[in-house]
């Protein structure tokens, strides 16, 4: 999936401009009510070992009320400059791929979570704040709860705005055993005429 896209030159700054307003910084994020994981080790586990992922893999995933996996995707942010308008359209393009939307309830009953692989450490960056942006707006599009936004590095799994974090998994490590984490290897495809799938991905 390619996030960039060239504009003139006339219209970069006013481009640079905009995008400067489509990130969000953990005190912002903190102070939006994100629904906080009962168990996010055992989340980042079944996600690590499910996709596998490298640096610049993005893992969304939709979660029922009592935290199971109901689907995941997972996908390569493309290098272009960080912006949470991309960043949300590329998320929201996952979301409607594995699972219908829950625009029709009054209030949302199924959470996203992102999880991101990076190189470097577990501070907050730009490209963090990118990400916050376009999760929450594609949660809201689609009739989700905006879940948490989870960080992995080499230093081990971080979810920012909440302090909580582990070394293990990292992003050069091996997948632990299925039995730890609970999810096993799914095909990653979906929709609304994938039952059989997501009850699967969510036993």
């Amino acid at each position: 999936m390619t996030f960039g896209f060239a504009p003139s030159s006339a219209a970069s700054s006013s481009a640079s401009d905009a995008s400067a307003n489509r990130l969000l910084e953990p005190a912002e994020w903190a102070a939006a009510g994100i629904p906080l994981l009962r168990n996010p080790r055992e989340v980042v586990s079944g996600l690590h070992a499910r996709h596998r992922p490298g640096p610049a893999t993005a893992i969304v995933a939709v979660l029922d009320p009592d935290e199971r996996l109901r689907a995941s995707a997972s996908f390569i942010r493309r290098s272009a400059p960080a912006d949470g308008w991309m960043f949300r359209n590329a998320l929201l393009a996952q979301l409607r791929r594995i699972i219908p939307h829950d625009l029709r309830r009054r209030t949302p009953v199924r959470t996203a979570v992102l999880l991101y692989c990076r190189e470097g450490d577990a501070r907050w960056t730009e490209e963090d704040g990118a990400w916050m942006w376009g999760l929450r707006d594609a949660c809201t599009l689609h009739g989700l709860r905006c879940g948490a936004y989870i960080t992995l590095t080499d230093d081990g799994w971080q979810v920012l705005g909440e302090g909580r974090g582990g070394r293990r998994p990292s992003l050069g490590s091996a997948p632990e055993p299925f039995a730890l984490s609970e999810v096993p290897p799914l095909p990653r495809t979906g929709g609304a005429a994938s039952d059989v799938l997501r009850r699967a991905a969510a036993r």
